[in-house]
């Protein structure tokens, strides 16, 4: 399948990316800070910390408290009333329930003042939700009531999505358009201007062992820069890849095949590293705004959906997504994989029949 001439400029373009190794640093340096930033941020949400100050101390006011207590969204503090309001003030604790001295039985009964800042919404109503059901409860205990209904809950074992499991395959993904971009485009250009492509040219080394060569030596970078990434994305951030990793793999391997062949595109176009900046740019940018790799597609008027979707960036996001998410396989056949199997062919068609040897900028 592959010749021994493929094999050996394979090698060559391994050697030469080894010894660049400021190249190496600074295309892991960026993904490795992504990743170490949601390090901090992508656990479980910390608990709502509230005070309550206790003016009844009654048999309900403590039964109360231990109901809010229990409660494991929040951490609850007790103290005096005016340390609490300058804490409150301070940002200290989120909410302040304050239980007046008439909480004590039910002919005595009054209403709970609690003082929280209103912008937070999803915790203010969190909060006055809790509280609520609080007083249901005791409600209920002093008139010996039982509740109409009660749930049966059963575990199905479901495992629920961070925000962090739905980022990692489209930040995976960015990255493998980058780095295979890189790795071909810009380095088409380069060799161009330095004339090594025109001495190429002379001997029997054809367009497509050049190009199988460096994509054989990109794909084995791309696993490995990636892998560095994915690794410890698993210890770091508690990743679990649900689908199989044969499938993962494969899915970035052909990604990286689609957009180095995409890459040698662009290079044949750009004549200097000044020109082939923007026309990268240029492709890449509507890909990462439009692909769903940091936010779902189905959040964007419906109207450029078609075109989100025809993106190559998009059928190798939710291909990976798929794969490390919902434990699906690279062969069930959708139209990511579809879309897949025809950028394969179409970008390899137009490296290959546009791709330039001699022209140099003058």
């Amino acid at each position: 399948m592959f010749t021994h001439l493929q094999f050996h400029l394979t090698v060559i373009f391994l050697k030469i990316f080894l010894r660049n190794r400021q190249a190496i640093i600074f295309s892991l340096f960026f993904p490795l800070i992504f990743i170490g930033a949601f390090s901090f941020s992508g656990g479980e949400p910390d608990p709502i910390s509230l005070g309550v100050t206790d003016k009844a101390e009654s048999p309900l006011s403590t039964k109360f408290i231990e109901l809010i207590s229990t409660n494991q969204l929040f951490e609850v503090t007790e103290g005096e009333e005016q340390v609490l309001r300058k804490n409150l003030i301070d940002g200290d604790i989120k909410a302040l329930i304050i239980i007046p001295q008439k909480f004590n039985d039910k002919s005595e009964l009054d209403s709970l003042d609690v003082l929280l800042d209103a912008s937070q919404v999803r915790q203010s109503d969190v909060i006055k939700s809790s509280i609520k059901s609080s007083l249901i409860s005791i409600e209920r205990d002093l008139r010996n009531i039982k509740p109409m209904f009660t749930l049966n809950i059963n575990d199905v074992k479901a495992r629920s999505q961070r925000y962090i499991d739905f980022l990692l395959p489209g930040l995976l993904a960015f990255m493998l358009m980058n780095l295979s971009i890189a790795g071909s485009g810009f380095n088409i250009v380069e060799y161009r201007r330095r004339g090594i492509l025109k001495r190429l040219f002379v001997t029997p080394i054809e367009p497509k062992d050049f190009i199988i060569s460096i994509v054989l030596a990109r794909m084995l970078i791309v696993i490995t820069q990636l892998s560095v990434v994915l690794g410890m994305a698993i210890f770091a951030l508690n990743i679990n890849i649900t689908g199989s990793y044969l499938s993962f793999y494969s899915t970035i391997l052909l990604g990286t095949f689609i957009f180095l062949c995409i890459g040698f595109s662009l290079g044949s176009l750009a004549k200097t590293q000044e020109g082939i900046r923007p026309i990268v740019g240029l492709v890449t940018f509507p890909q990462v705004v439009l692909s769903g790799a940091f936010f779902p597609i189905s959040s964007m008027p419906e109207i450029i959906h078609p075109i989100a979707y025809a993106l190559p960036l998009s059928s190798v996001v939710t291909v990976l997504r798929d794969v490390a998410n919902d434990g699906a396989t690279l062969f069930t056949f959708n139209y990511s994989t579809l879309g897949i199997v025809i950028w394969i062919f179409l970008s390899f068609f137009i490296a290959t029949r546009f791709f330039v040897w001699k022209e140099v900028a003058k």
